[in-house]
């Protein structure tokens, strides 16, 4: 009589980001504090804190904008800036850094449009020398994504010409241009008149929707209560709380993460 065959666990998922220790100082000020973070595929990420907690600059590590002085930042099981010898971490050269960093989409609270480039212009720029497509290719997608996020008709204007939530809409259809596997908003309404807010965030409503992995920095509590799968509360360089948004928006633990939401509630 022959043994029952079984069938081996299946091995745990990669993490689409995972960050491990993560610690950053400027001058003599410790910014981050041995962040530990998982980010799944799929998933949404709202960071949430008082400003000077170390948001931004978390974002700006995993896509080594700013490099971590301790720990590692890894997307889809490979390190971001870095590669490993033994127990030793080595920075990249800049044409490597540059490649990984086409696959991890990066949208700003002030845009960072290039003034002097038409709306399709900025959007295919990337595409066209970074990744070497074809201009004609890169215009057809470039077209298709605005019309995604309800600009098809600016294709010819220029930043200036464009209110703040078109220009914030115009950056995040040229982070997308690049097709990247991850996409980081660092406080992408911030800079934006209170009308304009609820077309940014529809537009990432949408994204979430259709299961882009992101990770968004902001002081959105209702948008973070409505899209995020998970909510991170950090303070003084540190994750403080994280959980599902009713359990950290409504049912916080922690002391400061309960002062911070009677604040912005």
């Amino acid at each position: 009589m022959s043994a029952a065959l079984t069938t081996p666990p299946a091995a745990p998922a990669v993490p689409k980001v995972e960050l491990r220790g993560v610690r950053k100082s400027f001058g003599s000020t410790e910014v981050l504090r041995g962040v530990d973070l998982d980010v799944a595929a799929g998933e949404v990420t709202v960071v949430l804190g008082p400003s000077g907690s170390g948001k931004s600059t978390l974002l700006r590590t995993i896509n080594h904008l700013e490099k971590v002085d301790g720990g590692s930042v890894s997307v889809d099981g490979t390190l971001v800036g870095y590669r490993r010898s033994g127990n030793k971490l080595y920075e990249l050269r800049e044409r490597e850094i540059l490649r990984r960093r086409t696959r991890i989409g990066f949208v700003f609270q002030n845009f960072h449009l290039f003034p002097h480039l038409t709306v399709l212009e900025n959007i295919t720029e990337a595409p066209v020398s970074a990744l070497r497509r074809p201009r004609r290719e890169a215009e057809e997608a470039a077209r298709k994504l605005l019309d995604r996020v309800g600009l098809a008709d600016k294709e010819t204007a220029y930043p200036k010409q464009l209110s703040g939530g078109q220009q914030q809409r115009v950056a995040i259809a040229r982070a997308l241009a690049l097709e990247p596997g991850l996409l980081l908003f660092d406080e992408p309404t911030s800079a934006l008149d209170p009308e304009l807010v609820g077309e940014v965030l529809d537009v990432i409503r949408d994204l979430a929707d259709g299961g882009t992995t992101m990770i968004v920095v902001t002081h959105e509590i209702g948008f973070a209560r409505e899209v995020a799968d998970t909510v991170v509360f950090m303070d003084e360089g540190r994750i403080v709380e994280r959980g599902t948004p009713a359990e950290v928006l409504d049912n916080p633990v922690h002391e400061r993460t309960r002062a911070f939401l009677s604040k912005v509630l």
